[in-house]
């Protein structure tokens, strides 16, 4: 069967085949037996709305993704996301009052692993051992590995970090949601002695449950200062979508952008220190 994959906007993530399309139907429509609109952001639900009705003028249509509670418990490499990225696992046994992965997809549960050297697992590290041995023993053969779903700091353990040392590491990311999360993070920064701040990103969750922007930008710093790259991410709830003031919207721009990140800590004279 050949599926057209339809996407409100592009991402990092979206696939980039022929079949693979963003926004409205071409000029020239490629021979297909159906179209599947996916919808990953709730503040995409009514454009994804409406491109299934544009698209439905051609195939017949269907409307999925995580904002219509689409259930997987596989996973079919390159298509809802580009080449390279896997899942290896579902869900996340975490009830963070700031996400949405639990509501969405329940506990955490293992599936088949396949080949890709971008990981994107939402908690990896509570999978059992042997399937993290296993995920390990398929990255042995990738190149510039990633662990872009965030690698939990408080379940990462020597024996793991021994595993990744072993690996062609492009990009760890970690979370940082909240002040008490620097500890573990600054221990998980020990167990992973030898990588650079390149190579450790953090997530690093922004304006939640009434945070101040000078609080969110002394968290920002001390992950930075721990030696990670911090990467910007500002709440957004599931029932609406926040416009933030331009000091919020500067704020989160001089931390998604690494090369700003690293003009503006220099500016402030704090250049790449790290804590130890």
């Amino acid at each position: 069967m050949k599926i057209i994959r339809v996407f409100p906007r592009r991402t990092t993530m979206t696939p980039i085949d022929d079949y693979a399309f963003v926004g409205d139907p071409p000029m020239f429509l490629p021979s297909a037996d159906e179209v599947h609109v996916s919808c990953t952001f709730t503040w995409h639900t009514a454009r994804a709305k409406r491109l299934a009705e544009a698209w439905g003028q051609y195939y017949p249509v269907k409307l999925g993704g995580p904002v219509f509670g689409s259930q997987h418990d596989g996973f079919t490499p390159s298509l809802y996301v580009r080449q390279g990225v896997t899942f290896t696992s579902r869900g996340c046994n975490n009830q963070c009052p700031w996400c949405l992965v639990p509501h969405r997809e329940g506990r955490l549960r293992e599936i088949e692993i396949q080949c890709g050297n971008t990981v994107q697992d939402n908690n990896l590290l509570q999978c059992n051992r042997v399937h993290i041995a296993k995920v390990i023993d398929m990255l042995r053969s990738q190149h510039q590995i990633c662990f872009s779903g965030g690698l939990d700091s408080r379940l990462l353990t020597d024996s793991i970090a021994d595993d990744i040392r072993s690996l062609s590491i492009r990009h760890l990311f970690f979370a940082c949601d909240t002040k008490t999360a620097i500890k573990t993070l600054a221990q998980a920064k020990h167990k992973l002695a030898g990588f650079n701040r390149n190579q450790l990103r953090c997530y690093v969750l922004l304006a939640f449950n009434g945070e101040t922007i000078s609080e969110a930008h002394e968290r920002l710093e001390d992950v930075w200062q721990l030696g990670f790259m911090p990467f910007a991410q500002l709440y957004q709830p599931p029932e609406q979508y926040i416009k933030y003031s331009k000091d919020w919207q500067d704020l989160a721009r001089i931390w998604t952008r690494p090369a700003i990140s690293k003009a503006f800590m220099k500016s402030q004279g704090k250049g790449e220190t790290e804590k130890h």
